[in-house]
């Protein structure tokens, strides 16, 4: 059956849920995959959460043709609202796919592959519950949407938090991607290190919390399979398609340029050289675009603004475009792939650096996370601020075993500073920590200090 309904059909439950009421209102034993918006105005335009009824995990060689294979029926449907109908994938799109789509970016001496997660993750679904400033429905097949249950969250443990890296060799490493730069070997690097502590009990728990400290816009939880999850806390917007009269409208909106949330707008407003790091991006974008839409299309349909997050302010700008009538979202995702915000430019130069710099792969952090429907509207965010869980499922299916892992880092130029580079890495890092904190735990140990965690901000 395959029908829309309101919330209220099912007893005991308000007509309107926010995330956090629907992380701990889902039943424990069914697995979660969630959209999470946040923000307001044209950013908290949905929440959608459903059970997954199917998980495709790629790998290898044949990950780009299966890829296309799956989201070749995207777009099928004639429903052209930029809603999520029910039914269409959830999917995680490693950073590492880059490795089949642009081979030559692969450095002589690659980093370590120490979480083995999947190139990409496509998360089958048939019907969820969706939730939009005009209230919240069930949609597509309603055999499949759980009933809630509205319930407390049980406590996890977690360990102190700390980083792979002394400040000192992430300052080593932005030294290294300035002298590529004076060598002419690019204009700008991405170089990001990671950041992670031992953790056990319930992702959603998690979840709560971090939805709390970041507010993010473009948010997501994904209960990947036994042993895998994922929360995304992801402020960026990768990629966005809705189908209308004139074609599939495609848009991306790239950050660039990063300050505390406690100092003043005008400080990042103000700086030339993350506004030449933007336009940098904007131009990256525009010819990723222009690889699949109209010729003429393409427009800077927001030029720089600056928007204030819990934790950080950043840079952002919008770029447009209508994709080609030939082609279809998997052309789209993979003409595009990885975002360039994370890469730097020329992307292929600086990708290689980055492979060469980093001592660990990045995994699911500086991929893309979201949803493709049916119907052809797709929202992918780019996979910052973003924490991975593994290890070993516990007695639930939001339950692990395992460690937590959060990657942060920066856009590199000619002009950057390793110790104000260093610095930013941990701004990023902030909403982690925050969330770290704050999260209730059955832990008694007392809370941690600036001592026990080796990422100081001064």
């Amino acid at each position: 059956m395959s029908i829309d309904s309101t919330i209220n059909s099912v007893p005991a439950l308000p007509s309107r849920i926010d995330p956090e009421c629907l992380l701990a209102a889902w039943p424990c034993d069914r697995r979660l995959a969630m959209l999470a918006s946040h923000g307001g105005g044209p950013f908290g335009r949905f929440t959608f959460a459903a059970s997954p009824v199917s998980e495709l995990e790629l790998r290898g060689s044949g990950t780009i043709q299966r890829l296309r294979s799956e989201l070749a029926n995207a777009g099928s449907t004639s429903k052209t609202e930029p809603l999520p109908t029910g039914r269409g994938y959830f999917v995680m799109l490693s950073y590492d796919l880059f490795r089949h789509l642009e081979p030559t970016a692969i450095s002589n001496r690659p980093p370590t592959d120490d979480r083995d997660w999947p190139d990409a993750i496509l998360l089958r679904c048939e019907g969820g519950i969706l939730q939009t400033e005009q209230g919240t429905r069930l949609c597509g097949d309603l055999s499949v949407i759980p009933t809630l249950n509205p319930r407390e969250l049980p406590r996890p443990k977690i360990g102190p938090l700390r980083g792979d890296l002394a400040a000192d060799e992430y300052q080593r490493g932005v030294a290294s991607v300035i002298d590529h730069v004076h060598a002419g070997d690019c204009f700008q690097a991405n170089l990001a290190q990671r950041f992670g502590a031992e953790f056990s009990g319930s992702i959603r728990s998690l979840a709560a919390t971090a939805f709390e400290v970041a507010a993010p816009r473009y948010g997501a939880v994904l209960e990947c399979g036994p042993g895998r999850s994922i929360v995304s806390l992801s402020p960026e917007l990768f990629l966005e398609t809705r189908p209308g009269p004139d074609g599939v409208r495609v848009r991306t909106r790239p950050i660039k340029g990063t300050r505390p949330s406690d100092r003043t707008v005008d400080e990042l407003a103000r700086s030339e050289k993350d506004a030449a790091e933007l336009n940098m991006i904007i131009d990256l974008m525009r010819n990723d675009l222009g690889r699949v839409c109209r010729i003429g299309s393409i427009e800077v349909s927001q030029p720089r603004s600056i928007e204030t997050h819990p934790t950080v302010h950043h840079g952002i700008a919008e770029v447009s475009g209508i994709l080609r009538p030939e082609l279809d979202i998997a052309d789209l995702i993979l003409a595009a792939f990885p975002p360039g915000s994370v890469t730097g430019a020329p992307k292929i130069q600086a990708m290689r650096i980055i492979d060469q710099l980093e001592p660990v792969r990045r995994g699911p952090y500086c991929g893309a996370i979201g949803w493709i429907d049916d119907s052809g509207f797709s929202v992918l965010n780019v996979a910052i601020r973003t924490i991975t869980a593994t290890g070993t499922r516990g007695s639930a299916p939001d339950e692990i075993d395992g460690r937590l892992d959060y990657h942060a880092g920066c856009g590199i130029v000619a002009e950057s500073n390793p110790r104000d580079e260093y610095l930013e890495s941990l701004d990023k890092a902030e909403v982690f920590r925050r969330t770290i904190e704050r999260l209730p735990t059955n832990d008694q140990r007392p809370p941690q200090t600036d001592a026990e965690v080796p990422i100081p901000r001064t």
